[in-house]
This record gives structure tokens, C-alpha cells and sequence, in this order.
């Protein structure tokens, strides 16, 4: 609920930012064509504006057009895309909204049973409490609704134990290379370094390795294992944010605590992570996206039953067909919890990423 409230609250304000920039601007264009009129001011420079926001804003538009395509696929009730035989349509012409009912499938508050023993009597009393349901597929033509729920359930378990596990150990890892001087201690960042960029040929033999290693100890197909393996690649990067984030905090204020007699762990809880908010925030984020988006180490190890949400979608696509609006609906349910993370922690990832702890 919480969530639900930081995101209600930043979309109220952007919302007004958005309408109180609108207002600014009509003022702007307003004042400006008063100024080249009475010959205050050339309009050569607000033409260039003109046409530097116009190019802005068509680039926006195309950056966007996928998102926009996707959308009206999943609303398309013949199941394909906006395009047809007949030519482009950016608008479906029979537009619904059955591909999503399919996604969500029947929300329904399941019932309890809950008894009641009287040890005097001895009888037992049941009460049966009744179900809620909030939507019905077959009301809307679905009769078999997807397995979202159950992919769903399978990547917030994956996720959220990728993101304690790295925290646990990018936390201190990044506070020691900030502000501890130990023996091979740059030897160790440039190793973090190496680390943030193991890629191409390298990541697949090691894919391939921990796929065997999986295999031999009978976890390949475990969800915690999997989460261990996403954390493992998420420390380097992470750590080395997070360090350089904690760089640009002042010692003076842990001179301060120092002074005052607080004792280390009181200096990283009380001073140093409440200064490293924004940074904190922004490694937590990065780290609940690989557990939340990876696909091919899940596809690899994974089976059916434990499938997350970017291998459930890739199930879809079978040998000779795709189901498009299907397939379009699914992404996007799937997109909505990452576009309301951003949303919520937008001002948190800008801070996050300015690695700079404090200013001035």
C-alpha cells in the first residue's frame, strides 16, 4: 500500500509540474512574440528553440512508438498488430481489453475454513468463510486465464532474496573500500573492475560452468540458487557505485561521531548509510532488475514449474505462431511493476547516479 501511495504521489507531481510547465511556457511564447514584435528581441533565437524542441520532442514520439505499438497489439481483438493488410492503423478498430483479462486470469479472495473447538461439549464448530470474486474471466470469453500469478510469485522469490543477499555484501564492501586502508586494497578494485565487465564469450563458458557445477550438486532447478548466482553478479558494479557514492560524503562528520564517542557500527548505521540514501537506493533498484529481468541464466537452470515472469513470456512463443496481443499483454503487465519503481525512486536513482554524497 505504501508503494501504491509514493507512486499515486509522484504521479500528482508530476502531473502538476507538467501542467504548471505548460502554464510557464504559453507565458514564455506569449512575452517572446510581444518582445520580437515591439523589436526588443531577433526571432532568430526563439526559431532555433523552436526547432530544437520540435526535433526533441520527434525523437521522444519515435523512442516511445514501440511502447505505443505493443499496446495496441495487446488491445487488438483480432490478435495480431496495428499493422494489416490493409496498411498502418494506429488504432485498433475493434479495441479490448480481453488479452489483459487472459494475463491477470480470476482475482478471487479465496475462502477459509475456520473452526472452533469446545472442549466441554467436545464439538467442533466450522464456519466457512465465502470467496470474493473481484474478476471473472469466463465473463469476458477467457476460460483458460495464463499463469502470470504463478510466474509472478516465482520472481518476486527470486528477487527478493537476490536483493538481501547483495545488499549484505555490498554494503560493507563498498563502506571498507571508501574508508578502510588494507594491504592489496586497490588490487581489489581493480578486480571489482574486471568483474563489472565480464561479458560475451567469457559469460557464456561461465554460464556454461555454473551449469554444470548446478547440475552436480542437484540445484539447478532451485530458485535460491539461482538468487545466489544474480547477487554474485551484481556485487561488483553495485560495490563500485556504491563506494564511489560514499567517496563524496565529508569525513568531518564521522570525525564528529568519532568525537562524540560513537562506536563504528553506530557511525555506518546512523551517519554514513543515511547519507548514502539516494546511493543505496539506486544499487537496490539496479540489484531487484537482475533478479526481476534476466532471462537466459533462468531459462537455463530453471524448470517449468519455477519459470519467472521473462521466461513465462518467452513461453509463449511457439514454433510456428505467435500469439501477439497475448504475447503484447503480458509484457506489459510485466513492464508496469518496473515503470512504478522508476516512477516512485526517480529522484533517488538521479541522486544515486550523480555519484556525489553531499555538495558544497
Amino acid at each position: 500500500m505504501r508503494l501504491l501511495r509514493n507512486a499515486g504521489r509522484a504521479v500528482k507531481t508530476n502531473t502538476a509540474a507538467i501542467a504548471y510547465s505548460t502554464i510557464d511556457t504559453g507565458r514564455s511564447v506569449r512575452y517572446t512574440i510581444a518582445a520580437i514584435r515591439r523589436g526588443e528581441r531577433s526571432p532568430i533565437d526563439p526559431l532555433r528553440t523552436l526547432i530544437a524542441t520540435t526535433g526533441a520532442l520527434v525523437l521522444v514520439l519515435a523512442l516511445l512508438f514501440p511502447i505505443y505499438w505493443i499496446l495496441m497489439a495487446a488491445l487488438s481483438s483480432s490478435g495480431g498488430s496495428i499493422y494489416s493488410s490493409g496498411g498502418l492503423t494506429l488504432v485498433p478498430d475493434d479495441p479490448t481489453l480481453q488479452a489483459f483479462v487472459w494475463v491477470i486470469g480470476d482475482l478471487i479472495i479465496p475462502a477459509y475454513t475456520i473452526s472452533v473447538n469446545i472442549p466441554l461439549t467436545n464439538l467442533a464448530v466450522v464456519f466457512n468463510t465465502p470467496s470474493f470474486v473481484i474478476l471473472d474471466a469466463a465473463h469476458y470469453g477467457v476460460e483458460n486465464p495464463s499463469n502470470f500469478k504463478h510466474f509472478l510469485w516465482n520472481s518476486i522469490t527470486v528477487a527478493i532474496p537476490t536483493v538481501i543477499i547483495a545488499m549484505c555484501l555490498v554494503v560493507p564492501a563498498a563502506y571498507a573500500l571508501s574508508r578502510k586502508t588494507f594491504i592489496f586494497r586497490r588490487k581489489i578494485l581493480f578486480l571489482y573492475v574486471l568483474l563489472t565487465q565480464v561479458g560475451g564469450g567469457l559469460g557464456i563458458a561461465l554460464l556454461i560452468g555454473l551449469y554444470a557445477i548446478y547440475v552436480q550438486l542437484g540445484i539447478n532447478d532451485s530458485k535460491l540458487a539461482l538468487s545466489v548466482y544474480y547477487a554474485a553478479t551484481a556485487v561488483p558494479f553495485n560495490t563500485w557505485l556504491l563506494k564511489t557514492y560514499m567517496d563524496g560524503i565529508p569525513v568531518a562528520y564521522e570525525e564528529a561521531a568519532v568525537v562524540d564517542g560513537a562506536p563504528p557500527w553506530r557511525i555506518v548505521v546512523e551517519v554514513i548509510l543515511p547519507l548514502s540514501a539516494a546511493g543505496l537506493a539506486t544499487v537496490f533498484i539496479f540489484t531487484f532488475l537482475t533478479g526481476w529481468t534476466e532471462f537466459v541464466v533462468a531459462q537455463t537452470l530453471l524448470g517449468t514449474e519455477n519459470y519467472t515472469l521473462p521466461v513465462g513470456l518467452f513461453s509463449l512463443v511457439s514454433e510456428y505462431s505467435i500469439p501477439w496481443a497475448r504475447f503484447s499483454a503480458f509484457a506489459l503487465t510485466f513492464a508496469t511493476p518496473i515503470m512504478l519503481v522508476y516512477l516512485v525512486a526517480q529522484r533517488y536513482i538521479e541522486g544515486g547516479l550523480s555519484f556525489s554524497g553531499m555538495e558544497g
